[in-house]
């Protein structure tokens, strides 16, 4: 009866250990990280975006024929922007994630616009105004941030950097797959739009939220 019994246990002890590991599992891979953490996963994706940048700015061809190798290139580094944003969402966000993400999306959409401008491919007047743009938010989130106050990309400012995206993909897009400038040109302008735009909306809360220091006295 006991040796029974004892081989009844045994053999029950794995099916029951298996759901336990994997809860045991699942509680330690949802963990939150420390908000002031530095060495996360979703930072590594980031820093790893950034690292590559140069190397697709050099693999950026001089004519209008397009590359393979930077169009693929250019794909997968927007593709991890998503990526390490989800790694954020999931295990949660840090002080340096928000500092390093924009950073890194800024190196690399403006590196490879003004590389096209270098190469003669995308003209320098809408990429002035979205570096100008770029810089001046920059510069105002770090001032805000300063005093303890988030800023969190608006909606139209992620649709802004979205088209992008697509107006360099479609840029670097070999001939085989697009012989229309206009597509790119059309993006280009339409990104140059949702910037001013959405730029005036960081300058409307700015404003506000000077009135209201006023007016409390701060």
């Amino acid at each position: 009866m006991t040796s029974r019994l004892g081989s009844s246990t045994m053999s029950k002890s794995p099916t029951l250990s298996a759901p336990i590991s994997w809860v045991c599992r699942r509680q330690v891979a949802e963990v939150p990280v420390d908000p002031n953490a530095i060495a996360t996963w979703a930072n590594m994706v980031t820093v790893g975006r950034i690292l590559i940048s140069p190397i697709l700015f050099a693999l950026i061809p001089s004519d209008s024929y397009g590359s393979w190798v930077a169009f693929v290139m250019w794909f997968f580094l927007c593709v991890s922007d998503g990526f390490d944003g989800y790694l954020a969402r999931r295990h949660g966000t840090t002080k340096s994630g928000a500092f390093l993400d924009p950073l890194a999306d800024k190196v690399l959409v403006l590196g490879a616009m003004f590389t096209l401008v270098s190469r003669g491919l995308f003209p320098l007047l809408p990429v002035v105004i979205i570096a100008v743009r770029e810089v001046a938010i920059s510069v105002y989130r770090v001032l805000v941030g300063s005093r303890g106050i988030s800023v969190p990309a608006s909606q139209l400012a992620k649709v802004k950097t979205l088209s992008q995206q697509l107006a360099v993909g479609f840029a670097l897009a070999p001939a085989t797959v697009t012989d229309a400038d206009w597509t790119w040109k059309v993006l280009l302008w339409f990104s140059v739009g949702l910037a001013l735009v959405s730029g005036g909306q960081y300058a409307v809360r700015a404003l506000r939220h000077r009135q209201f220091q006023r007016a409390s006295g701060a």
